[in-house]
C-alpha cells in the first residue's frame, strides 16, 4: 500500500471548482439556458490531467505517461466505451416513435383516472429499454403535458411521474451509460447487478405507484389522450429487454435490437434507408462525449492512484465507516455528492469507480453490490437536483408547449427517487 498524500487529490478538487463553479455562473448568475451544460466537461477534466503531470516532479513526464496509458489498458474500459456507442446506434434506430406508441398504446387501454401511473409506467419501460432517462424526458414530456391539460392531473405531477420513470429505467436498463460504467468498472455481469437491483427498485415503484393512484383518486378528471401508434414498433424493446433479463451477452442483445427496429422501421415506411443510417450515426455520437470523459477519468484516476491520492481518501473513509454496512452507505454517498457535483449521474460512477472497487475490498462487498449502490445512489442524486439535465430538459420541453413551470414544483413530486432512497437504506445489509 502506497503511503497516502493528500495533495494528490488536487486535480479531483480543480475539476469540481471549475465544473460546478462554471456550471453554477452560467445558469444561475448568467442566466443562460441550460448553463451547466455548456461547460465542456471534457477541457475541465483535461485541466485537471495537466494539474496532475506538473504534481509529483520525481517522476518524468514519460513514466506518467506510462501510468495514464496503463489506466486505459483495462479490458472493461475497452468495453464500455464499446457498449456505449452500440447502445448509443440502438437508441438512433428506435427514435421517438416508438416510444410514443408504447405510450398511447397504455393511455388507449387504461381509463383516464389512472393516466398519470400509466406515464410512470410507460416511462419505466421506455427508460429501460431505450436505456437514456433524458431521451425518455423528452419523448414523454410533450405527452405528459397533454395529460395534465386534457385530464385535469396538475402539470407538476405528471412531469413528476415521468421524471420518475426515466430514472427507474437509467438505474436498471442494461444499456444504461450508468449500469454500463458500474458494471465495467466494478468487473461485474450486468444480470448480476440487475438482479441486485430490482429488489431496491421494485418495491420503491410499486410505492410509487400506489401513491400516484392515492392522488389520482382525489382529483377530478375529464377527458382523455388519444393519439394512433404501431406496436411492432414496440418490439425491438420487448426484445432488448428479454435478452438481457435472460443473460444474453450484451452486445447480441443490442444487435438483436438494431436489426429488429431497422426492419420494422424500414418495412413499415416509417422511415427512409438513408435517415435511417444517419439517426445510427448520430446517436453513437451523441455518446461521444461519454466516452472521452470515461478515458480521461481512467487517465487522471490513475495518476492520483500512483502518488498515493486514493489511499489517503481510503484512510479518511475507514475512520468515518465502520462495518459493512457502513462501507455501502460510505459508497453510496460518495457517488452522490460526486453527481452533486457534476451533475452527471455517468461521469459521476466513472470517477468514483476506482475509489469503490478499493472501498469494496476493504469492506468485503460483492461487486454486483458496489455497482447497484453505485447506479442506485447516482441515480437518486440526479433524479431531484434542480439543476441536472433531467430536470433542465423536462421544464424545457414544457416551456416550448406554452406552459410554464418550475423545478421547485416538480420536487415534491418526484416520488420514485425519494422513495428509491428509503429503499436503498433498507435494503442495505451487514
Amino acid at each position: 500500500m502506497k503511503k497516502g498524500n493528500p495533495i494528490a487529490l488536487l486535480p479531483i478538487g480543480v475539476f469540481l471548482v471549475l465544473y460546478l463553479g462554471l456550471g453554477v455562473l452560467f445558469e444561475y448568475v448568467l442566466k443562460i439556458p441550460m448553463g451547466f451544460y455548456n461547460v465542456p466537461i471534457v477541457i475541465a477534466f483535461l485541466a485537471a490531467i495537466l494539474v496532475a503531470c506538473l504534481q509529483n516532479r520525481s517522476v518524468s513526464f514519460e513514466q506518467k505517461l506510462g501510468y495514464m496509458a496503463q489506466g486505459l489498458a483495462d479490458k472493461n474500459i475497452i468495453t464500455m466505451l464499446l457498449i456505449f456507442l452500440t447502445a448509443g446506434a440502438f437508441v438512433g434506430v428506435v427514435g421517438r416513435s416508438s416510444a410514443e406508441s408504447v405510450a398511447y398504446f397504455m393511455l388507449s387501454l387504461i381509463p383516464a383516472r389512472f393516466s398519470v401511473a400509466v406515464l410512470f409506467v410507460v416511462a419505466c419501460f421506455v427508460s429501460t429499454a431505450m436505456g437514456t432517462s433524458v431521451g425518455t424526458i423528452t419523448l414523454l414530456t410533450p405527452i405528459a403535458v397533454a395529460v395534465a391539460d386534457a385530464s385535469g392531473f396538475r402539470l407538476p405531477l405528471c412531469i413528476g411521474a415521468v421524471m420518475g420513470g426515466a430514472m427507474f429505467g437509467d438505474n436498471l436498463s442494461f444499456i444504461s451509460d450508468t449500469t454500463i460504467a458500474a458494471c465495467n468498472g466494478q468487473g461485474c455481469a450486468m444480470k448480476d447487478k440487475f438482479r441486485e437491483n430490482f429488489g431496491i427498485a421494485f418495491p420503491a415503484a410499486v410505492a410509487t405507484v400506489v401513491l400516484i393512484l392515492i392522488l389520482s383518486f382525489r382529483t377530478a378528471v375529464h377527458g382523455e389522450v388519444t393519439q394512433s401508434y404501431h406496436l411492432l414498433q414496440i418490439v425491438p424493446y420487448i426484445l432488448v429487454l428479454a435478452g438481457g433479463i435472460i443473460g444474453v451477452n450484451v452486445f447480441i442483445v443490442l444487435l438483436i435490437g438494431i436489426v429488429s427496429g431497422a426492419v420494422i422501421m424500414l418495412l413499415g415506411g416509417h422511415i427512409a434507408p438513408t435517415e435511417l443510417l444517419a439517426n445510427m450515426g448520430s446517436g453513437a455520437s451523441n455518446m461521444f462525449e461519454t466516452c472521452m470523459v470515461a478515458i480521461l477519468v481512467a487517465a487522471m484516476c490513475a495518476l492520483i492512484r500512483e502518488y498515493g491520492g486514493l489511499d489517503t481518501l481510503l484512510s479518511a473513509i475507514r475512520r468515518v465507516f465502520k462495518g459493512k454496512k457502513g462501507g455501502q452507505l460510505g459508497v453510496g454517498l460518495l457517488v452522490g455528492a460526486m453527481d452533486i457535483a457534476t451533475a452527471n449521474n455517468t461521469v459521476a460512477i466513472v470517477m468514483a469507480n476506482p475509489i469503490a472497487k478499493e472501498m469494496a475490498e476493504e469492506y468485503g462487498i460483492t461487486p454486483r453490490k458496489t455497482a447497484s449502490l453505485l447506479d442506485t445512489f447516482s441515480c437518486i442524486a440526479q433524479g431531484v437536483i434542480p439543476y441536472g439535465a433531467q430536470m433542465l430538459v423536462a421544464i424545457s420541453a414544457a416551456n416550448e408547449l406554452g406552459y410554464q413551470v418550475s423545478a421547485f414544483q416538480i420536487i415534491p413530486n418526484l416520488f420514485y427517487p425519494m422513495l428509491l432512497l428509503v429503499s436503498s437504506l433498507i435494503f442495505m445489509c451487514d
